[in-house]
């Protein structure tokens, strides 16, 4: 007579399950899966939005004296990409792809304009004016307009994004786009077209007032 021993299955060690765990964690990062891309697991959850941020801080009131004569509207399309210098891009490195669009104004300085400047005859219809030469202000990017096309990190990096939310993670793309879209306003004939319109502007306003010549120059 024979009988049969029934063998219990060995229960897994704690830090085999750990070792499991941790596996199927980076299988799940390999494979490039987030939970932002997976609208029916967000609802699950229902996240909802709250704006908690404080008053505004008036930090400082200053007169404005120029003339926003002009202003261009320009697209850019970034591709910025960081290596390892000893870690191959699977593991280490990242790029990003990145549209920005964004403002740039062209203005005169009437500020800057004395009285030696301005020249008028003695039976007040011609008069002679000059001007500073129009300038660039600051790009402004768009947001609503700029956007991240595509984003590839490596292993660490995405580990790092894991246990850290960096709000500066596309400062660098816009640094890059701000810079193309200045180099961009430069080479457009922004500030010719910006002393075309304060001249246009000056001569209607004088001719107003009675002027019936008006002459406006530009540069010292």
């Amino acid at each position: 007579m024979t009988t049969s021993e029934t063998r219990l299955p060995r229960r897994m060690p704690g830090w085999a399950q750990a070792l499991t765990a941790f596996v199927l964690v980076l299988a799940v990062l390999f494979a490039g899966i987030r939970l932002a891309v997976l609208p029916s697991v967000k609802d699950l959850f229902g996240t909802e939005s709250h704006d908690r941020s404080g008053p505004a801080l008036l930090k400082s009131i200053r007169d404005m004296s120029r003339y926003d004569a002009a202003s261009g509207t320009f697209q850019v399309v970034v591709d910025l990409e960081k290596n390892a210098k000893y870690l191959p891009d699977a593991l280490h490195g990242s790029r990003t792809l990145y549209v920005g669009a964004g403002t740039v104004d062209a203005y005169v300085d009437l500020g800057r304009v004395g009285e030696k400047d301005v020249s008028v005859n003695d039976d007040r219809t011609s008069a002679t004016l000059r001007l500073p030469h129009a300038r660039l202000g600051r790009p402004a990017l768009d947001p609503d307009h700029s956007y991240a096309v595509s984003k590839q990190r490596g292993l660490f990096d995405r580990l790092g994004d894991l246990f850290s939310d960096n709000p500066n993670s596309e400062q660098a793309v816009q640094r890059l786009a701000v810079l193309h879209i200045g180099d961009a306003a430069r080479s457009s004939g922004l500030t010719a077209r910006a002393e075309t319109n304060t001249t246009g502007m000056l001569q209607g306003l004088l001719r107003s007032l009675g002027f019936t010549e008006v002459h406006v120059l530009y540069g010292s």
